[in-house]
């Protein structure tokens, strides 16, 4: 049998592939563990997880293959529960960076978080300074509004949108067909359609052309997103009223 003295300085990999060494040895029960990916994590453990390499590393990127915990005060769970933050992270990462989640939302292929960003800490530091909760409202982490065509998820182009704003401001472009947003075509002619505030279909008016329909829906969207922002004005940051009061709806949309 290995003495303590032998076992110190043992290398293996835990469950994620990462390398570790034992660093200290008082008994079978109480090791001191090193990683040695370059972060100089230490972490006290059993010898029998180490064999197991069930010895938790929190800059492992253990979820989606991208995101890791870090290090920090925000925490996981509490009492059991996942924190608000780690939820909304992690469906933050799904959307970017989970095939079977592509299958069923194809636009967010191309999206990503920043590397900031991969790091869970980092993010519920600044979900800490900036979520924002409206009464009787569902919150959501927007990364487009700011910065009108982005797909990069960063402090710099997020921010907490009211659930009724994001809806609004969604872009169906996979359920229109072959014309610009907002336009259908019926009987040789063109209709130019919008869901309002409330979520309800109107009709805006009938064209000769798909370019004049497309018009007058923007004209009317662009108009449903000013009264928007202002019944939410004295609710919501003044950089995401200001975003939505200059709001642009383009043909390519």
């Amino acid at each position: 049998m290995l003495s303590a003295t032998n076992r110190i300085g043992e290398i293996l990999k835990n469950n994620n592939g990462t390398e570790m060494k034992i660093i200290a040895y008082t008994n079978s029960h109480n090791i001191i563990v090193k990683f040695l990916d370059g972060h100089g994590i230490e972490t006290k453990t059993s010898y029998l997880n180490f064999l197991r390499g069930q010895v938790r590393n929190p800059y492992d990127r253990t979820v989606f293959g991208i995101g890791y915990l870090g290090e920090g005060e925000y925490k996981t769970k509490i009492n059991g529960r996942q924190t608000d933050e780690y939820r909304c992270w992690k469906r933050m990462m799904q959307r970017c960076y989970d095939s079977n989640y592509h299958l069923q939302y194809p636009s967010y292929k191309d999206c990503s978080v920043c590397a900031e960003w991969h790091n869970f800490r980092s993010f519920a530091r600044w979900y800490s300074q900036n979520f924002y909760q409206m009464k009787d409202k569902i919150m959501c982490l927007d990364k487009d509004i700011l910065n009108k065509g982005n797909k990069v998820y960063s402090p710099d182009n997020c921010i907490f949108v009211p659930n009724e704003i994001n809806c609004t401001i969604i872009n169906r472009s996979r359920d229109r067909g072959n014309f610009p947003v907002g336009v259908i075509a019926h009987e040789n002619r063109y209709v130019a359609q919008c869901s309002s505030f409330n979520g309800k279909q109107k009709y805006i008016g009938t064209y000769d052309t798909p370019k004049e329909a497309f018009y007058g829906y923007k004209c009317y969207k662009e108009n449903v997103i000013r009264e928007i922002a202002d019944e939410y004005k004295l609710l919501i940051p003044d950089k995401l009223y200001n975003a939505l009061i200059n709001y642009k709806i383009d043909i390519n949309d």
